[in-house]
C-alpha cells in the first residue's frame, strides 16, 4: 500500500492529532507493514506515539477499528491512546514500545521471551462482543470440507507471527504489533503458525516443535489436529505465494513444507 507521510495529512487531520499530543515536533514513517496508509512515529514534548490509520472512506477502514478494538485486551501488546475521526482520516495513537525485533535463531536469548508471550495469549479468549471470522472459516479453502472441532476453537490469536510484528523491550519482555489480523482461533494457534517462522531462521522441524511444545496449550492439542493444522498452512502458504507473491513468500512457504513433512511422521496416539 502506498504511504502517506505526516506532513501530506490535512491540516484538520493533524491538528486533531496534535489536540491528543500536543505539536509534533518530528515524524517519521515506519519502514516495515505494507497495510497502514499512514504509520509513523510522531515526536512530541510528551514523547514519542506511533500513529496509523486510514482515510474515512477507505474500504479497509473497518480493519483498523478492529485492531483498535483487540488492542486494547490483548496481552502483550502496545497500549492504544487515542483515536479520531477528523478530515476524511481514521487515526490511531499507539504507545510508542522502544525495543528491537526478535532473533529467533537456535540458541537466542529472546526464544525465552517468545514462549512467554505465546504463553500468555494462548489463554486468553476470544472477546464475543468483537465480530470476526474464526480462522478455520477464513482458511475454509485450504481445510477439510468437515473441519474437525478441534480447529474451531475461539482463542484470541494474532495470526500473524511475523518477527517483524514482534518487538523485544530493553527489559526482555517480548510484545506483539500490528492485530489486525487477529480473529478467533484455537488458543494453541499462535505457536502453531510460529513454528515454521522459526525453520524459516535455522531451526530443524523437530528443534520448533521442541520450542512450541514449552507452550501448555500446543503440548496438549491432538497430534491429528496440529497435523492437520500444518497442513493447512502449507496449503494455504504455496497458494499465496503462487498469487499474491512477495519477496519473503518462498521461504516461509519452504518452511511450512518442511513442518507438513514433519508432521507426517508424528504418531498419534
Amino acid at each position: 500500500m502506498d504511504r502517506i507521510e505526516w506532513h501530506d495529512l490535512p491540516a484538520a487531520t493533524r491538528a486533531a492529532v496534535e489536540h491528543h499530543t500536543g505539536p509534533v515536533e518530528e515524524a517519521a514513517t515506519a519502514p516495515h507493514g505494507v497495510m497502514s496508509r499512514l504509520a509513523c512515529t510522531v515526536d512530541t514534548r510528551a514523547g514519542r506515539m506511533f500513529v496509523k490509520g486510514t482515510r474515512r472512506d477507505d474500504p479497509q477502514a473497518w480493519v483498523y477499528r478492529h485492531e483498535a478494538q483487540v488492542t486494547r485486551i490483548a496481552p502483550r501488546a502496545p497500549h492504544v491512546l487515542w483515536d479520531l475521526d477528523a478530515g476524511g482520516w481514521l487515526l490511531y495513537g499507539y504507545e510508542y514500545v522502544e525495543g528491537r525485533y526478535p532473533d529467533l535463531t537456535p540458541g537466542s536469548d529472546d526464544l525465552a521471551p517468545l514462549v512467554r508471550t505465546l504463553t500468555i495469549v494462548s489463554e486468553v479468549p476470544w472477546p464475543e462482543s468483537l465480530r470476526k471470522k474464526p480462522l478455520h472459516t477464513r482458511w475454509a479453502s485450504f481445510l477439510p470440507e468437515d473441519v474437525p472441532a478441534g480447529l474451531q476453537g475461539r482463542g484470541l490469536a494474532h495470526t500473524d507471527m511475523s518477527p517483524h510484528n514482534m518487538l523485544v523491550t530493553p527489559v526482555g519482555k517480548l510484545l506483539l504489533l500490528d492485530w489486525a489480523l487477529a480473529c478467533p482461533a484455537p488458543a494453541w494457534a499462535d505457536t502453531a503458525l510460529t513454528i515454521p517462522r522459526l525453520i524459516s531462521a535455522g531451526h530443524t522441524a523437530e528443534q520448533a516443535e521442541a520450542i512450541a511444545r514449552q507452550i501448555p496449550a500446543y503440548s496438549a492439542a491432538a497430534p491429528a489436529i496440529v497435523t492437520t493444522f500444518a497442513r493447512t498452512v502449507f496449503r494455504a502458504w504455496e497458494d499465496w505465494e503462487r498469487t499474491r507473491p512477495l519477496p519473503h513468500r518462498a521461504a516461509l512457504t519452504a518452511a511450512a513444507r518442511e513442518w507438513a513433512a514433519h508432521r507426517e511422521n508424528v504418531p498419534s496416539p
